[in-house]
């Protein structure tokens, strides 16, 4: 048995805010999203937030937008996704804005799209993922894009594409993973991607893979985490590969692993978040490390954690999400750490100080058994029973869910049936 925790009110809490680092003063909340965050993006000078998600278990507000971290106020919304915003990435130039995303559930949107931050217009879409893309990443020098994905419920599309952003032809298509990559990213110098994955249903491919991208041959595997990647970072200098991951379905490997690209040994094993990393970021200096993560069926761990990469020290905790933290990234001058979670909000966090959300919550019980369910739907006064099959649809249960009339004061209840 398994929590969703739900704000108490039908008006969802959909702010963005922006403190402070040195002083913890809040200096702008921003609004606009009506469906949770899923990833967000500084731009590379600093001075506008792009944020994007959506649900996937209904059609939701599947634009990105773009917001002025100093006004607060948003420069632009951009639309075109049919499915809901996994991955957004700004070039280094800070002139385009790619976007990834899609269904596990069905064949929607597996596109990727490239578009004009200053007109709105989208400049290309990138085509040739039959599965939907979690995962994308420039270039350095800003002339291809990298993006994985598949999906984890069956065997699909689990290779990297690297695409030239200028003509939209397919340079390279990487495989080697025997699960759906759900983390990439470039080494600083451009020479090397980073790729990470697996599958939380199972114990599958929780590598790690270091591919040259001029031979696409891989140079390194490495190993060490016992659940599925779901972030790897590299450190600003290029010596050093962070991942996290874990699962959300049972307590397991919650570490974050620093390891050498070089000789691919672990130089520093960081442990501290009691349920699964979802995202990491190095600052920009490369002295730190920040953290997020926590589970989506039940109010656990939705804390950031600063680590110092040196001593493997936890130099701070950051609390204030209600649900997991999707997404974190430091501001370019490293001031400045921004978060998205699950609770529809965007937190542009103060790195020395804590912060507690003062909304009020419900617990909605919920329970995910099997790879593929259908609900059945019956109510009776104050709860919900919820019988699980092995076919075929997860949408349902959700769309009722959430959309319950009265839901904020009433608490629903499942179990699955064997």
């Amino acid at each position: 048995m398994s929590d969703i925790i739900l704000s108490s009110s039908n008006k969802c809490w959909l702010s963005i805010r922006l403190w402070d680092v040195k002083t913890g003063q809040q200096k702008a909340k921003l609004d606009g999203h009506s469906d949770y965050v899923r990833t967000i993006c500084y731009s590379p000078d600093g001075t506008t937030l792009a944020s994007g998600g959506g649900n996937q278990y209904y059609q939701g507000d599947n634009s990105i937008r773009l917001q002025d971290v100093k006004t607060g106020q948003q420069k632009a919304k951009l639309d075109g996704h049919s499915d809901y915003v996994r991955t957004i990435c700004y070039s280094p130039d800070g002139t385009t804005l790619a976007s990834g995303g899609g269904n596990q559930y069905y064949q929607g949107d597996n596109s990727i799209r490239l578009q004009d931050v200053k007109t709105g217009q989208q400049k290309a879409k990138l085509d040739g993922h039959s599965d939907y893309v979690r995962t994308i990443c420039y270039s350095p020098d800003g002339t291809t894009l990298a993006s994985g994905g598949g999906n984890q419920y069956y065997q699909g599309d689990n290779s990297i594409r690297l695409q030239d952003v200028k003509t939209g032809q397919q340079k390279a298509k990487l495989d080697g993973h025997s699960d759906y990559v759900r983390t990439i990213c470039y080494s600083p110098d451009g020479t090397t991607l980073a790729s990470g994955g697996g599958n939380q249903y199972y114990q599958g491919d929780n590598s790690i893979r270091l591919q040259d991208v001029k031979t696409g041959q891989q140079k390194a595997k490495l190993d060490g985490h016992s659940d599925y990647v779901r972030t790897i970072c590299y450190s600003p200098d290029g010596t050093t590969l962070a991942s996290g991951g874990g699962n959300q379905y049972y307590q397991g490997d919650n570490s974050i692993r620093l390891q050498d690209v070089k000789t691919g040994q672990q130089k520093a094993k960081l442990d501290g978040h009691s349920d699964y990393v979802r995202t990491i970021c190095y600052s920009p200096d490369g002295t730190t490390l920040a953290s997020g993560g926590g589970n989506q069926y039940y109010q656990g761990d939705n804390s950031i954690h600063l680590w110092n990469v040196k001593t493997g020290q936890q130099k701070a905790k950051l609390d204030g999400h209600s649900i997991a933290v999707y997404s974190i990234c430091y501001s370019p001058d490293g001031t400045t750490l921004a978060s998205g979670s699950n609770d529809n909000s965007i937190r542009y966090g103060m790195l020395r100080h804590k912060r507690k959300s003062s909304r009020q919550i419900i617990d909605i019980k919920t329970f995910q058994h099997n790879f593929k369910l259908q609900f059945l739907i019956k109510h009776d006064q104050q709860q919900c029973f919820i019988d699980y099959h092995e076919s075929s649809d997860i949408t349902i249960a959700y769309i009722l869910i959430l959309r319950s009339a009265n839901f904020e004061k009433r608490i629903y209840q499942s179990w699955a049936s064997t």
